[in-house]
């Protein structure tokens, strides 16, 4: 597999190896399961296996690989149950969440939300994957924290890494879709264009079945893999 592409700044071969290997991984060069040799990295890359192990360590934290005592590391390879499963507490969390939210959101939380939307239109405009999954991790991430309930949004934030994780590999994001323009009405464009319209108008009963559907859209966007 080759690794390498243009040259960037980084402060250290650790952070190197890790935005690389991200880099692969988001853009789908790297497949679920693969199997990610410490050796193989370090040469191919020109470092010594140690800031390789920090980047797979870096990695495995943030759920994308898994790291087998005495196996090595691989990509992650989430089951449809897994996925499936995740999304229903996710679901809970996220009604909860902008239920709350939507009695007590304030101007400044409402214009973060504006502004994270026309980034996430930007993102589609670009095809650009990982600008995506910040944006949209971002978003979620407001509505919670407005909420007032800084429990729920530490549980939001959580879930939200989880399902990241699943957009990175099952997102057709970059898949069939390339190459193609992505229309301004994407169901997730519009499910959040709506949800901010409802919290802007305090109505929390509107608010919860925009994000209940937002969320099974989502889930069924995925091309879930075979148990």
């Amino acid at each position: 597999m080759a690794l390498t592409r243009e040259p960037r700044l980084y402060t250290t071969s650790a952070d190197y190896v890790y935005q690389e290997l991200r880099h692969k991984i988001i853009t789908k060069q790297l497949k679920p399961g693969q199997r990610l040799p410490e050796v193989n990295i370090a040469v191919q890359m020109g470092v010594s296996r140690t800031p390789v192990r920090e980047a797979l360590r870096r990695l495995a934290s943030e759920g994308l690989v898994v790291i087998i005592p005495n196996s090595g590391a691989r990509l992650a390879s989430p089951t449809k149950r897994e996925m499936e499963d995740t999304f229903v507490v996710r679901e809970q969390l996220e009604c909860l969440a902008v239920r709350l939210a939507a009695g007590r959101i304030s101007e400044r939380h409402l214009r973060r939300l504006e502004e994270t939307l026309l980034d996430e239109e930007r993102s589609f405009e670009e095809q650009n994957l990982e600008l995506y999954l910040e944006v949209n991790e971002t978003f979620h991430r407001i509505i919670a924290e407005a909420s007032g309930n800084k429990v729920l949004a530490d549980y939001v934030e959580n879930i939200l890494a989880r399902t990241n994780v699943y957009m990175v590999f099952y997102d057709p994001f970059l898949g069939h879709r390339s190459g193609q323009t992505l229309p301004k009405d994407h169901p997730s464009l519009k499910g959040h264009r709506l949800l901010i319209d409802a919290l802007r108008d305090r109505n929390g009963d509107l608010a919860v079945e925009i994000m209940c559907r937002h969320l099974t859209l989502s889930s069924q966007g995925l091309e879930q893999p075979e148990e």
